[in-house]
């Protein structure tokens, strides 16, 4: 089967809303009951802790094959990503050719991927990675250079299985102003009927709120538009991904979509703002750049273990921003061992000292703590009561771990 005529895609649309309807009815009783069991459907076991890994797209758009998803997996092994806990392996978009085959299955680009993509996955699998593919909740993907999986989930699902997929990014071109929770709760259900276990990443752009209901259907989704490789857009992200925090827990988490670190549109201390924000806000920790060619400022920012720790911590709670002085700001958030995550962030242009209250962070005010750069890898020389200023240099942070000494 080819592309869809746009004439043909509308009354695909129909049917497929009525064949939706009749299985799904959306009644005030069938949502009651997603909302009382909604671990059900996406109850897959994964993302106890938010994913970490690469993504083909941000950097290379449609231009991938076979020798550079491979060499990216290796990079992640020889540079020791991979130990850091970048394990997933993703393909974006412009993977298959246009057209579907006559049994209605994608076809993976065999000038691209000509050894084909079980093999892909078996090479990825090998190094001890994972292996995450992409495709749309629509009759195309943004690309246009491929068919999306709306109307054939199961069949899609079913080779994403065959190929060894552990990962799927179902996006939302081309979607026929379908009901979101109709279009994902069908892939999520065709890829848990395939028996194997997919981290199911939705990215619905934040469009319908899908935080309100996504954790019905999936192990983390989009919260916001697609990032782009600037400071002002990192940052409108990641105030409207804060709005969320409450809904994000273990298994289901928000994402505020990749990381750009090392694409060169900030600077290394703006790269540093956009990890430290994504680590405390718990979100999917997936590598956006070309690490066949980064820097080693690029790789000490992805690969500090002490910031991982915080965005990997078993607690599971998405750190706020809690005080805001104009355009200073401290964002925290409770982790394990009755330890606290305090990020300070300047977004001025120039030096400013920023203080932080326990009363605003969460901790009793009479507590002492000791606190942990995490950037500079120092514990600090004092102990600290009630506050803490720090002074921070224009686009900067410093972030710490607080834990009480007695």
């Amino acid at each position: 089967m080819g592309l869809i005529s746009s004439g043909t895609s509308m009354i695909v649309a129909v049917v497929y809303v009525l064949c939706m309807l009749v299985l799904h009815p959306c009644s005030s009783r069938s949502i009651a009951d997603a909302t009382i069991g909604r671990r059900k459907l996406a109850d897959n076991g994964l993302g106890l802790t938010p994913p970490m890994g690469w993504n083909s797209w941000n950097h290379f758009e449609c231009n991938i094959n076979e020798t550079l998803v491979k060499a990216a997996a290796d990079t992640l092994v020889s540079t020791g990503l991979a130990k850091a806990g970048y394990t997933y392996v993703n393909l974006d978009d412009c993977w298959a050719q246009s057209e579907r085959d006559s049994q209605n299955n994608l076809v993976p680009d065999p000038k691209k991927f000509p050894s084909g993509l079980k093999a892909l996955g078996d090479y990825i699998h090998g190094l001890g990675l994972k292996f995450g593919m992409y495709s749309s909740a629509g009759y195309q993907t943004c690309s246009e250079a491929m068919p999306g999986s709306l109307g054939f989930e199961q069949v899609d699902a079913n080779s994403f299985a065959s190929w060894g997929v552990d990962y799927l990014k179902y996006t939302n071109c081309f979607n026929q102003e379908i009901n979101p929770r109709i279009r994902y709760k069908s892939m999520s259900d065709a890829l848990n009927s395939t028996g194997r276990p997919i981290f199911y990443s939705i990215s619905e752009w934040g469009d319908m709120r899908p935080a309100l209901w996504a954790g019905s259907y999936a192990n983390s989704w989009r919260t916001t538009g697609d990032i782009m490789d600037k400071w002002e857009s990192m940052y409108a992200i990641a105030d409207i991904n804060d709005f969320y925090a409450d809904y994000a827990k273990p298994g289901a988490w928000n994402d505020p979509d990749m990381l750009q670190v090392g694409n060169g549109g900030m600077s290394n201390s703006e790269y540093m703002v956009h990890f430290s924000m994504w680590a405390i806000a718990k979100a999917p920790l997936i590598i956006g750049s070309n690490i066949l060619n980064m820097t080693s400022e690029t790789k000490k920012i992805l690969g500090n273990a002490e910031v991982i720790g915080v965005n990997q911590d078993p607690l599971g709670i998405q750190g706020k921003k809690v005080r805001n002085f104009g355009e200073q700001e401290v964002w925290a958030g409770p982790c394990s061992g009755n330890r606290t995550a305090v990020l300070f962030v300047n977004r001025k242009q120039n030096t400013v000292i920023i203080p932080a209250y326990w009363n605003d962070i969460g901790i009793p005010s009479n507590t002492t703590v000791k606190a942990r750069d995490l950037w500079q890898h120092v514990d600090m020389n004092t102990t600290y009561r009630g506050q803490m200023s720090v002074t921070i240099t224009g686009h900067g942070c410093k972030m710490y771990i607080f834990t009480p000494v007695s």
